[in-house]
Parts: structure tokens; sequence; C-alpha cells
């Protein structure tokens, strides 16, 4: 009998939410075969199986919130087989069971938890001294919320991260369901934050998805811890034009069209390798150099934005690189992207150019040290040799961690990465 537990699925997974359960209870598991879709923090992702064997219990139902590492189902020797901690019943059903918290809460609830208030007059605890961890105050602070006034769904009602998060998407913390004392009518309570329907607006709240909570999560976190400082340069991209259409005239045979993006992405991996100190990380502390350049390329999905990452951007040809992108961005819209495709990304390239976005600041994704936002090719009258001609320029724009790399080095860098562009057979040679 072997245990399924939640895996982790990208550098930044803290728990997922099983999306479908692919193989039923009963059903027959060869290894490589899908278990089960969990949503991430980035993309719903496929889990296979490790070995042979039948699916004998699912311990977590469709839609469940499940932190990293916990059993989610069992695998057996036979249909039959039944897991030992089960004692031979099937476990209550998830809905009839207070959710547990996540597991960085529940080390801090065991710390932290306040002690029993005392009871009064009426038998009952004070309205004011909620059960919560230090996890959930935190989060309360950080989204300005009342934490006395949100329900608890944990054990004994305790507020965890989940009731938080809930209660912020909402747009507001929970109603008080304390019964009135009295039957005398009072005034309004003054309301600091608008209810989730709104009738003078219109407004109603919007279910979202994981993924938009955790992208929200880490771009404010990122905004929050790293010191973000920006470098703005346009470039003549004339040369840019001439050299994509020349490179696909020659690959017209193969079906193979070289966008400018993967020019650029190409370009910005050719001059990471001039720049090494670049292709760092801050991470605890400690400034990391990476050895492998992999260029994350940000893609836009329904459920948000997620960047799969080209291993080894220096060492591919651009021809490799206009298919890897391709193939990466229909599976990050279909939902099939597979964690190491969303991971060990070194630097990313966001191009807004084909919404007609002149320039944009991009925020830094962690732990990578640089983000490049690229804005939209525009004819613009510029002086050339003494006289004015019109031109076809982009807008870059380089978001740096100032913690990993310094004004005069991201300066330096951005100034290899136009030089580039603006002589494009340097990204080939």
């Amino acid at each position: 009998m072997s245990e399924i537990h939640m895996p982790r699925l990208s550098d930044t997974m803290e728990e997922g939410v099983i999306s479908t359960w692919v193989k039923k209870v009963g059903d027959k598991v060869a290894s490589g075969d899908v278990l089960v879709e969990i949503e991430t923090d980035k993309a719903v992702m496929e889990f296979e199986a490790y070995e042979d064997g039948y699916l004998v219990k699912q311990t977590v139902s469709e839609g469940d919130t499940v932190p990293i590492g916990e059993v989610i189902g069992y695998i057996g020797d036979s249909p039959e087989a039944v897991p030992e901690e089960s004692g031979g019943t099937d476990a209550p059903a998830a809905e009839e069971k207070a959710p547990e918290p996540a597991a960085e809460e529940k080390s801090e609830d065991r710390a932290a938890e306040p002690a029993p208030a005392a009871p009064t007059g009426d038998g009952s605890a004070p309205a004011d001294r909620p059960r919560t961890s230090p996890l959930a105050r935190r989060l309360a602070k950080e989204y300005g919320l009342d934490i006395t006034k949100i329900q608890g769904s944990g054990p004994k009602g305790r507020i965890v991260r989940a009731d938080i998060e809930a209660a912020a998407e909402d747009g507001y913390a929970a109603q008080d369901t304390a019964p009135a004392t009295s039957s005398a009518p009072s005034a309004p309570a003054a309301q600091s934050t608008p209810p989730s329907q709104d009738d003078v607006r219109g407004s109603e709240a919007v279910k979202t998805s994981n993924v938009r909570k955790v992208i929200a999560r880490r771009l404010t976190e990122s905004k929050q811890t790293v010191p973000h400082f920006y470098l703005r340069r346009t470039i003549d991209a004339e040369a840019l034009k001439a050299f994509r259409g020349q490179i696909n005239e020659q690959l017209a045979s193969t079906g193979v069209k070289i966008s400018f993006n993967d020019l650029i992405v190409k370009a910005c991996a050719t001059a990471l390798k001039l720049h090494p100190e670049v292709n760092t990380s801050w991470i605890d502390d400690t400034l990391v150099q990476h050895h492998r350049v992999n260029v994350g390329v940000a893609v836009a999905v329904d459920a948000g934005l997620v960047v799969p990452v080209l291993h080894d951007t220096d060492k591919a040809t651009l021809s490799e690189i206009s298919t890897r992108t391709r193939e990466l961005a229909g599976k990050a819209r279909d939902n099939k992207l597979k964690p190491q495709e969303m991971s060990g990304g070194t630097f990313s390239v966001s191009n807004l150019g084909m919404f007609g976005v002149d320039s944009f600041s991009a925020v830094i994704n962690p732990p990578e040290a640089a983000i490049l936002a690229v804005g939209a090719m525009r004819q613009e009258p510029v002086v050339v040799d003494g006289e004015v001609a019109v031109r076809n320029r982009i807008s870059l724009e380089l978001s740096v961690d100032h913690r990993a790399v310094d004004g005069a080095v991201g300066a330096a860098y951005l100034k290899t990465l136009a030089e580039i562009l603006e002589e494009p057979m340097r990204i080939i040679l």
C-alpha cells in the first residue's frame, strides 16, 4: 500500500487544489498514468503515478485545498485493498469534517494559539478573542480586515488562512453573526469597505481561481519585499525588422516563423552570458550565481499570467526558441504545463507590444533578479545623420532587484542588449 502525497509542482507552491480526479477509486493504475489534475499557484497541472496498482482510496475531494505533503489517496496491489489507517471503513466525507489548516498554520497554532478565554456571565467566551494563528492574523492585517468579524472554519472555529483569503475575496470581513441582545432598533454600523454586491455600481464579486489568488499574493510580496529600480531605453528596430524578414524567408520551407519576441528572448540570453552578474538571485540574504541561462516568457491565459521557462536559452537556435515557445504557450492555455516547464527561470521577458502598449513597468518574478518589459514597435520621427527620418523603434524597460544587481551593472546589461538588437547578426554569432 502506497500513499499519494500532494506534490510540490512549482517553486512557489504551498498548497494545491484538487481540480479533477482522472482516476476513480478501483481503477487500475500504471506508472506514468495521470492520477489527478491539481491547480497550483501557476496553472492546472497533471500529476502522474509512480508505480503500478489500483487507486483504492481518495482522501480528499475535487475542489479541496490541500497543503504540500498531505496524503490525498492510496494505491494498492488489488482493488479490494484497504489502507490500514482507514480501519476498513471509509473516512467521513470531506464536507462533513472541518477543513484542516495549512501545514505552516498547524505549527504556528501549536506554538502561539491563545489560551481559552474566561467565560462571561452567559457562559460564552468574549467575542474579541477569536482563535487564530499568527499567519491568519498577519494576512488579515495585510488585507485590512477585522479578524474579529471573520467566521473560522478550522477545528473549534479557528480562523485559518482560507478564511482570511475568502473574506478578502468577498471584499469585506464576514458579517458579525452574534445574536441581537435587544429588539430596539440600532443605528447602522459604519462600513469601512464595500460589500461584495453593490447596487449603486451594479457590482458583484467574481469567483477567482487559486492561480489568480496566488498571482495577486506573489505580486504583492514582490513589490513589498523586492526593491525594484527601472531602466528604460528605446532602440532603433530597422535592422531587427529586416533581419527577421531575411530569416523567415530562409525558413519558409520549414514552417517555422520567427517572431520579434523570439529574437528579443535570444538577445536577452546572449546578453546574460556577457553580463553573468545579472543572471543571479538574492535568496535568504545570499547572492546566488546561476550558471545556466533559463529565460521565462510571460503568457496570458484565462486564469491569469503564467511564465513557462525556456531552459538553456543561450544554447538554443532561433528555430528551437520559436518552436518551443509556441509549444509551451499552447500547453499553458490548455493547462497542460508540467512542473519542470515552469520552474528554474533566471530571467523573464514580458511583451505587450501585440496589444499596442508603448511601454510599461513589469514586476519582478522572484527569485529572479530582473525582467524585461517590451513595448510595441512604432514608427517615429528621429534624427539620423543630421536629418529627420521615420524609423521603427521599440521601447524596452528593465526592472531590476537592487539587492542583487547595482544600477551601473543593470545599465551595462541594457546597453549591451540594445546594441545586440540594433546589430541583430550578433544574436546568432
